[in-house]
């Protein structure tokens, strides 16, 4: 068995066969001692019954009279089997009795004892109280404990052989147990190895709906994301190689040619401003990746306050007016009144200001674009709205990702990170980025909580 079997399967087991058998032992002390405890309370009520009795009643009369009294109890065949009188003289001769020898005259008086007597013959265990007479006489009454001592030994025999029985039967569940634990342990240390091997898509075999069930959906689930997170890590692997590669490449060839032709200042001049243009977009990329850490990593959540979505709005649209209409596009605002949300304002104008440019990028010459903000009891909205061509519908889970672009020649401006941050800046604000094509055109929506809802959880 291997180590992870040893520390867990077979400590639970131990566990397990501990408390069975701890919990066997109890019950058959409390079920023995409560069965014998009741024979012996009830021998030792009989035995003080009959000793007062025959003292109140013979106690002040002849000898002679509670001597046939005992003969006439020995002699009716109710329990005389087991029944022991004596009476002994003063002197300590045996006047009247079934016992041929008896406790000797030390013996505790006015209590229980219990002591080996001998009866017809035969030494047995009995239980006697010997009490005074006013004559000086002593009275013996007691019971043999040969049945009782019968009965402790079948109760006790009974009892240890139920205890031996459930003993072996919690081994065999503890084995069962230990078994199916490390089956259940070994499913997922196996799949583990697989996909420690390579192969991202094995999953762990679910077969019930226990707590190792619901332990095998928790992690087929957290590998489920890890592949989709592999596979998004390879394509931004593989965008930022190609979205490197081609300003570095514009760059290093600009100041190959400058240094290869005669080294004028003109020519000097255009290779440095070429090169100044492609370190900054290199820098922009990097600014937006950082940017998304930022978002992600919840530490602007500590600035948020209530903003005034309107006035946000409101203000990118009059930054991106200009730009707009250098595009041929119409831009204009469409806001409700007094819609606010808890946040950061210059991450959220950030977030509108994408989404804007995106549409004005994407819609076209002649399209129009809309900002306008929506309420109602649960949420609060960004919304920009445009009338061009949309997403195709197979497109639209992929473009938050980042460096995905819907220009896979990448012959248009950007680096696919726009959306990504919209998506981080949405989630760091508890919120969400919906995006959705209609009749007539692209949705974009920013769907945050009310500014009271979000401040009560901060």
């Amino acid at each position: 068995m291997d180590r992870l079997g040893a520390s867990v399967a077979a400590r639970l087991v131990l566990g397990y066969g501990l408390l069975v058998t701890a919990s066997i032992v109890v019950l058959s002390a409390v079920f023995y001692f409560a069965t014998i405890g009741v024979l012996d309370q009830n021998i030792d009520g009989k035995i003080v019954s009959i000793s007062q009795r025959l003292i109140a009643a013979f106690g002040t009369r002849p000898v002679a009279d509670l001597s046939g009294e005992i003969n006439r109890q020995l002699s009716d065949r109710i329990d005389s089997d087991r029944e022991i009188f004596l009476v002994l003289s003063p002197t300590g001769q045996r006047l009247i009795g079934n016992l041929s020898t008896w406790p000797p005259s030390d013996t505790p008086q006015g209590q229980l004892v219990t002591r080996d007597v001998v009866r017809d013959g035969k030494t047995i265990p009995a239980r006697l109280l010997i009490s005074r007479l006013p004559g000086g006489e002593r009275l013996f009454v007691g019971r043999d404990l040969s049945e009782q001592k019968a009965i402790r030994g079948l109760v006790g025999r009974a009892l240890a052989m139920g205890a031996a029985i459930s003993l072996l039967l919690t081994v065999a569940g503890a084995l069962f147990f230990r078994r199916q634990i490390e089956a259940r342990i070994s499913d997922i240390r196996r799949t583990a190895l697989e996909i420690e091997a390579g192969d991202l898509s094995r999953r762990i075999p679910i077969s019930s709906d226990d707590e190792f069930g619901l332990l095998s959906r928790d992690i087929n689930r957290m590998l489920d994301r890890i592949e989709h997170l592999m596979d998004s890590t390879r394509h931004v692997s593989n965008a930022i190689a190609h979205d490197l590669r081609t300003p570095l490449g514009r760059i290093r060839s600009k100041l190959d040619d400058a240094v290869r032709h005669d080294m004028s200042v003109e020519i000097l001049a255009d290779a440095a401003h070429d090169a100044i243009e492609g370190i900054d977009e290199l820098i922009l990329v990097f600014e937006k990746l950082l940017q998304i850490a930022e978002a992600e990593s919840g530490m602007r959540a500590k600035l948020f306050e209530t903003v005034d979505l309107n006035r946000i709005a409101r203000d990118m649209v009059e930054l991106y007016d200009a730009t707009a209409e250098e595009h041929l596009v119409m831009l204009k605002a469409s806001l409700k009144h007094a819609v606010h949300a808890h946040g950061d304002r210059n991450l959220l104008a950030s977030a509108v200001a994408s989404l804007i440019d995106n549409a004005i990028k994407y819609a076209g010459p002649g399209a129009t674009v809309e900002v306008s903000t929506t309420a109602d009891a649960h949420s609060v909205s960004l919304v920009v709205r445009d009338d061009g061509p949309g997403i195709p519908p197979q497109e639209l889970p992929r473009v938050t990702e980042r460096f995905y672009r819907l220009d896979h020649s990448r012959s248009l401006p950007g680096n696919g990170l726009g959306l990504a941050i919209v998506s981080a800046i949405a989630t760091l604000h508890v919120g969400k980025l919906v995006l959705e094509n209609d009749a007539h055109g692209l949705i974009a929506r920013i769907i945050l909580p009310p500014a009271e809802a979000l401040a009560r959880s901060q």
